[in-house]
């Protein structure tokens, strides 16, 4: 009888939570590694996306190294990185951090990378980046100040959840929609299966 593995999503994000939910995978544990997310000099958006979610990952890993129950899980990470050029827009706290990000993507295009991390059973590392380009219209000040009250920025980088009030302002997509909001699922998917884990026998007969 084959051995059933927990996965662990290095990650407190709602958002990865129910994309996974929407695949069929229920992660076992919620691992959220408090690392400093700093872009590092000369470091370009997509690695920075990938070495984050490797950071991760490997935190989750030495985090449950003397918990026996743990060993041998699937461990997942994923980071989000909102770029124009190379400038990395940050995980806005603060209404002005916000005001700044909308006025520098209003009318402009911009990237979103996800690295994903999965760290399997016998400790492989198997790595994926995944970019998406996005364009917002030029946004009217009552769109912004509107969107600023609403508060939805709060704690998403580049200012903006994508499957929220601000999809009205996205003119174009090109790439995955799962990775704009935080969790690049085909990619992802094939992670896990590629890596042994049946993520189909967990969808339910109709």
């Amino acid at each position: 009888m084959a051995v059933k593995r927990k996965l662990i999503l290095a990650s407190g994000s709602p958002r990865r939570v129910e994309l996974l939910r929407q695949v069929g995978v229920e992660a076992d544990r919620l691992m959220p590694m408090d690392l400093d997310e700093s872009q590092e000099k000369n470091e370009q958006p997509r690695s920075l996306a990938r070495r984050l979610a490797s950071d991760k990952a490997k935190a989750a890993l030495h985090a449950i190294s003397d918990e026996p129950d743990w060993k041998g899980s699937y461990i997942l990470a994923a980071d989000t990185v909102v770029a124009v050029g190379r400038r990395v827009l940050p995980k806005t706290e603060y209404s002005d951090e916000a005001l700044s990000a909308l006025n520098l993507l209003s009318g402009r295009s911009h990237w979103v990378f996800t690295g994903v991390c999965l760290i399997t059973p016998d400790k492989k590392l198997r790595h994926k980046v995944v970019e998406s380009k996005v364009r917002f219209k030029r946004l009217s000040e009552a769109e912004i100040s509107a969107y600023l009250e609403s508060g939805e920025w709060r704690g998403k980088a580049g200012a903006y959840a994508i499957q929220g009030y601000a999809g009205s302002f996205v003119q174009n997509l090109t790439g995955s929609y799962s990775n704009v909001v935080g969790l690049p699922l085909y990619e992802t998917v094939q992670l896990l299966t590629g890596e042994g884990m049946n993520v189909h026998a967990r969808w339910p007969e109709g």
